[in-house]
């Protein structure tokens, strides 16, 4: 029997098929996050806005890292329906994920403006740099909505095994995005130049034009008619429980990942605004280059899932290494090229030889962990695809009051370099990769139900 559009095969062509444009649609947005980098280094106006950028750029990305667990958890539990061939199923849980999406959007806009400038006054010792990372969230939290709705329609594609279509909507919001960031930041014409909040200005208006060429997308291809996506509009409790059961253990993972990054960067910023400068670039180096990381993460996440929900439990180890092999090949051509040309990548940022040689070291420790999220992050994704998301998440907590400690005792006790602080990075994966891999091998994830 032939199987049915919506299940997954196991081969290396079915895993680029949708491992290539999901790196594509993560990379484009990182690439926009390099660029408005390197305008706001080449900002004479604003010497201090690539250093701020660090600490708000973490910032945002605790709540997008929220939606991003959301997303998994979705994307788990569409493509076990997908596997199961149950396409009414599949809308049923993306109507009920939008829902969450955008009430968690409303809290993290109302947490900016209330607790965020009272937190951020206790830790950041520079009143510049504090009024400064204020002013630019209270704008940049507005684009929460339109990135969570539009992180859903990236679920729904990977999940219905459909991901060459994510590509659209990551070009439109790449495209106006650069534009505006140049224009907003510099001004032209009659516009004024806004400087560091043009560019908070420029993500939001790009934000909202990615989910609506992706939503066109997706009517125009006739999903939302297959998949009944917006019938069941009433609130469905039984659907919201079972989407927050495998998603909400992966929104804590992602948000104390992310948390822990930001208060790595808090401790940055006593070590002075080089520090912070040289540390937002590497925080950009593992968001470009590790994008390809995360996409074969996220196939392994969704074709994992499929096959179980096909019944093919026998064949998961299979996949993965299939998938390995594709993933750590690619991290270590990635990894070469950096350590080849360290000082041409860092010297895009415009900000002379003192910031390359001080960078460097730091770019040789940066990408080397690069190599361990390569294997890490699929090993982690596969305990996730399996529903066994309270699992991943004692592993993220372990993991994270390790990165935690390690931190603390270097960059604030001891004050060490920040080319010892970014070797987190290697504690950080290594305690991800180690249990992940234990736990698969107990074989407890088989037969588990969501």
């Amino acid at each position: 029997m032939n199987p049915s559009p919506l299940q997954v095969e196991i081969n290396k062509k079915s895993i680029l098929k949708m491992a290539l444009p999901i790196s594509l649609a993560i990379f484009i947005p990182q690439l926009n996050f390099v660029i408005n980098n390197i305008y706001l280094g080449h900002f004479d106006q604003d010497p201090a806005a690539l250093a701020v950028a660090g600490i708000t750029g973490v910032y945002y990305l605790i709540f997008a890292a929220i939606g991003y667990g959301l997303n998994n958890g979705l994307q788990t539990l569409i493509a076990r329906r997908a596997g199961e061939n149950k396409p009414q199923e599949v809308g049923r849980l993306f109507s009920q994920g939008v829902y969450i999406g955008l009430l968690l959007s409303l809290i993290g806009i109302i947490l900016t403006y209330t607790i965020t400038p009272t937190l951020f006054s206790y830790i950041i010792k520079d009143q510049i740099t504090l009024q400064k990372a204020i002013q630019f969230l209270q704008i940049r939290i507005w684009g929460l909505p339109f990135l969570y709705v539009y992180q859903l329609r990236n679920a729904l594609l990977v999940g219905i095994n459909q991901s060459r279509y994510l590509v659209a909507g990551t070009l439109a919001e790449t495209v106006s995005n650069i534009l505006l960031d140049y224009v907003l930041i510099f001004g032209f014409g009659l516009i004024p130049a806004l400087g560091f909040n043009g560019a908070a200005i420029a993500s939001i208006i790009s934000e909202f034009i990615g989910l609506f060429v992706i939503y066109v997308v997706i009517n125009k291809k006739g999903f939302t008619k297959e998949f009944s996506l917006f019938s069941a509009i009433k609130w469905d409790w039984p659907v919201q429980r079972s989407i927050l059961s495998v998603s909400s253990p992966l929104m804590f993972q992602h948000a104390i990942s992310i948390i822990s990054w930001q208060y790595f960067f808090l401790l940055i910023e006593h070590h002075g605004a080089m520090a912070l400068k040289i540390s937002n670039v590497m925080r950009n180096i593992f968001g470009i280059f590790g994008c390809f990381c995360w996409a074969f993460a996220s196939t392994a996440n969704s074709m994992v899932s499929n096959i179980i929900g096909q019944g093919r439990q026998n064949e998961v180890i299979h996949l993965i290494k299939k998938i390995l092999s594709i993933s750590l090949t690619l991290a270590l051509f990635i990894v070469g090229i950096l350590n080849l040309f360290p000082g041409s990548f860092l010297s895009l940022f415009g900000q002379g030889d003192s910031f390359v040689n001080e960078g460097i070291p730091v770019l040789r420790v940066v990408s080397t962990a690069l190599l361990l999220s390569s294997i890490a992050t699929i090993f982690l994704s596969t305990v996730t695809a399996s529903g066994n998301t309270r699992i991943t998440f004692m592993i993220e907590v372990g993991a994270i009051v390790t990165y935690c400690t390690y931190i603390y005792i270097v960059l604030e006790y001891y004050h060490f370099s920040i080319t010892i602080g970014w070797m987190s990075e290697w504690i950080y994966w290594l305690c991800l990769l180690i249990p992940s891999f234990l736990y698969l091998r107990t074989n407890k994830w088989r037969n588990k139900a969501i």
